[in-house]
């Protein structure tokens, strides 16, 4: 953004006809240089630092699923598939939006970050659908052959009920949810482009927002969270309140009054302060789930098909 065309932001930060000194006085320079940010006082180095705790809570917020996954081999059946589109849909808004939003380059680049680690995440739930799937098949064709088997010998002319026993793989389905700050420098009305930027940023919101009733269905249904890490919500639900902290504590650029800060945050905000609730019950969902097994379906109809549409 520019203030009187002063200021710009180029791709990697800040460019100006004037010094560090008469654009940013008693401004951290480490601020300026590194992240493109006049930090004046007490108030914006806060807000600078939760922001940096909020971006390092979602970098690593993906490991311990990733660990979780690889360990107990079940991440189809414990995470809901729209958990993580939907997730995978509100990161990809956001990264969107943070372009259209000229946000700083930090911010950009974290939101690529962000889709990686949902791609790796979908890639692996799609990994472990398929191999549990394989396991399931060759186990029901082995029961098949034994059942064969046992009929021809015995001269039975009724096969026994040997349908196998069907796990819950519930069709419903990933705040992480950092929402890059949509910087503004004065209160003049929105431009074409931040309009978009904005917009898309209000999409994401409520995509981050609907991801978490789908998981917190199938928890629900298999009333359990086994396989599902409570860390990812644990650092989901710290780096979301860091970072609404953050952009709360930020004192308005010079010539933005409070109100239009704010207004200029709200998809934001509530996108990252939205989704605590909702992490909350997750939260109260493994107090009440810890030491249960997932519930299994048992169906002893004949006419049930061995594989489900």
């Amino acid at each position: 953004m520019s203030t009187d065309g002063v200021l710009t932001r180029t791709t990697f930060g800040w460019t100006s006809s004037q010094n560090f000194t008469s654009l940013c006085p008693n401004g951290s320079e480490w601020v300026w240089e590194g992240l493109g940010e006049c930090a004046q006082d007490a108030r914006d180095m806060a807000s600078v630092y939760l922001g940096l705790l909020s971006i390092l809570c979602f970098l690593v917020s993906s490991f311990p699923q990733y660990y979780n996954s690889w360990k107990s081999g079940n991440m189809d059946q414990a995470l809901s598939i729209w958990f993580l589109l939907l997730w995978l849909g509100g990161d990809s808004c956001n990264l969107i939006g943070s372009f259209l939003a000229d946000q700083l380059p930090l911010q950009q680049y974290t939101a690529i970050y962000y889709v990686a680690a949902d791609l790796i995440m979908l890639g692996m739930y799609t990994y472990y659908k398929l191999k549990n799937k394989a396991s399931q098949g060759r186990t029901r064709l082995l029961m098949v052959g034994v059942s064969c088997f046992l009929c021809f010998a015995t001269s039975l002319t009724q096969l026994p009920d040997v349908g196998p026993h069907k796990e819950i793989i519930p069709s419903g389905f990933r705040s992480r949810s950092l929402l890059s700050t949509s910087s503004t420098s004065s209160v003049t009305p929105f431009t074409t482009k931040e309009i978009i930027g904005f917009c898309i940023g209000s999409v994401s919101s409520v995509l981050y927002l609907c991801s978490r009733g789908p998981q917190i269905y199938t928890n629900f249904k298999r009333k359990s969270t086994q396989g599902v890490s409570y860390f990812l919500f644990a650092l989901v639900i710290l780096g979301n309140t860091t970072y609404g902290l953050s952009v709360l504590l930020k004192n308005p650029d010079l010539g933005q009054g409070e109100s239009s800060y704010m207004i200029h945050h709200v998809p934001w905000l509530i996108g990252s302060l939205g989704t605590l609730s909702l992490d909350l019950i997750i939260s109260v969902q493994f107090l009440i789930y810890r030491n249960a097994r997932p519930r299994v379906e048992v169906n002893h109809d004949e006419t049930a098909p061995l594989i489900r549409s």
